[in-house]
């Protein structure tokens, strides 16, 4: 496995943070665990709980969640601790909508470009995220989806932008895609990120528009179990 990779195996994990930012570890892994809904929106978590769960101090922990409350996922409880920011379907529906505005154009963008710059470090994100479906690991799935989309929006030099569509992307909640490890369901939504890229990578904004729109169509649909 790449050091890349191995990163990415232990921010799905649930021992110890091993990087050296610890807050940044801590931040990236809380920030899959709600996307994911493993923790739940508004129930009262510790940070005492948190810090034991990771394997560190509190400090880092508390220094996460100060930068998830200012991106809006979190609300800080005085002397108590934290709660996840809960989000009604028409939250959600928004929320996808602006991503379609902004990815979707974006993406094609990059595969309009002339030349295509180098898309080896997507290509290695798109592995990585088979191997995570593969083995299960729905936090290390989360957090390698984030790296994906963000690197593939990054070849358009618009920090803008990718800071925006990051925001937009750790607000969503994926309730549905829990139910869907060790199925064959898990597996095609990881080779997802691979046909859109082969579409970049082939120089065609069009399909690569239309895969990436279906794509991110299923956040309303099986990855969110949503009902009717």
């Amino acid at each position: 496995m790449s050091d890349t990779g191995a990163l990415h195996a232990r921010a799905g994990a649930r021992g110890p943070l091993q990087r050296s930012s610890l807050r940044d570890d801590a931040a990236r892994l809380l920030r899959a665990r709600i996307v994911g809904g493993e923790l739940e929106g508004g129930r009262l978590y510790s940070i005492g709980e948190i810090s034991a769960e990771l394997g560190t101090s509190p400090t880092p922990v508390r220094e996460a969640l100060l930068e998830l409350s200012n991106q809006g996922l979190i609300s800080m409880v005085r002397n108590r601790g934290f709660k996840v920011t809960e989000m009604t379907d028409g939250d959600l529906d928004q929320l996808v909508a602006i991503r379609m505005m902004l990815e979707v154009p974006a993406v094609a963008q990059v595969a309009a470009l002339r030349p295509l710059p180098d898309l080896s470090d997507v290509r290695a994100l798109c592995r990585e995220i088979d191997e995570a479906a593969a083995r299960g690991d729905l936090t290390a799935f989360l957090a390698i989806d984030r790296d994906l989309h963000l690197t593939l929006i990054d070849k358009l030099h618009n920090p803008r932008l990718t800071k925006i569509v990051g925001e937009l992307r750790d607000q969503s909640r994926l309730y549905g895609l829990g139910p869907m490890l060790d199925t064959p369901q898990m597996a095609d939504s990881a080779h997802e990120h691979t046909v859109i890229l082969d579409a970049v990578a082939a120089g065609d904004p069009g399909e690569a528009a239309r895969l990436l729109q279906d794509h991110l169509s299923h956040i309303r649909g099986r990855w969110s179990a949503r009902r009717g």
